[in-house]
């Protein structure tokens, strides 16, 4: 009861900030790329009940889910930290989209998700069903509570930490989550979110070839030559 109190009760406050703010999200997406604003995914929550997750529409319509089903898989088989697949780039994502992302303001749709009881404030984050047909019964225990739109893996590292550090932290929060641990998530969450936007342009720069440095080369290169032909 109390978890579902403060949920309500967040968006309530939230309401007056969060609806101007989703609108101009609505429109900026519609000016920069023709179809939908929303995009409906089916996740899977509470005790593996299927459910219709609402986003922002960051990536273009129809675009190819195959190599992200690979890529997630490659990771929860791996040790290597969940670096999402368009960190250093992805031609599927909308102008902008790429911020949306980073700064989880395509997730605010998901308040309705929150508002329908599907999922919490707080909470591990909803998986998708290829991604749960992948887990082991350990996994799953991640599933003992309702997915949430932030957590203690978001607040702990995330895009720092492996597949399996992220099940430890959302089987801590279901092993002991309270109304304290919930508002120090909250509280802990735009800071996080600040946090990975740095990371994300750290990891862009180093994505993007060193202009400087070939330019560099290029130059010393002739002034090499020019040095030698006057030598007698």
């Amino acid at each position: 009861m109390w978890k579902r109190t403060l949920d309500v009760l967040c968006i309530l406050a939230a309401a007056p900030l969060v609806l101007p703010l989703c609108f101009l999200i609505g429109l900026a997406i519609k000016l920069v790329s023709p179809g939908p604003v929303l995009f409906k995914q089916e996740r899977v929550g509470l005790r593996g009940r299927r459910f219709t997750c609402f986003k922002f529409r960051s990536m273009t319509v129809n675009a190819e889910t195959t190599v992200h089903q690979g890529h997630l898989v490659s990771l929860m088989k791996s040790d290597r930290p969940m670096v999402k697949l368009d960190a250093k780039g992805d031609l599927r994502v909308i102008p902008g989209g790429i911020w949306l992302r980073s700064l989880g303001l395509d997730e605010l749709p998901q308040l309705l998700n929150v508002f329908l009881g599907d999922m919490s404030l707080v909470g591990p984050r909803p998986c998708v069903p290829y991604e749960y047909s992948q887990y082991t019964s350990r996994h799953r225990r991640r599933l003992e509570t309702l997915p949430g739109l932030t957590g203690l893996w978001q607040v702990k590292g995330k895009n720092r930490t492996t597949f399996e550090e992220m099940i430890n932290l959302d089987i801590h929060y279901v092993e002991h989550k309270s109304l304290l641990l919930d508002l120090s998530i909250i509280a802990r969450t735009i800071p996080a979110i600040l946090i990975q936007v740095v990371e994300l342009r750290m990891l862009r720069k180093q994505a993007l070839p060193n202009a400087q440095t070939f330019a560099a080369r290029d130059v010393a290169v002739p002034d090499a030559n020019r040095t030698c032909s006057r030598v007698p």
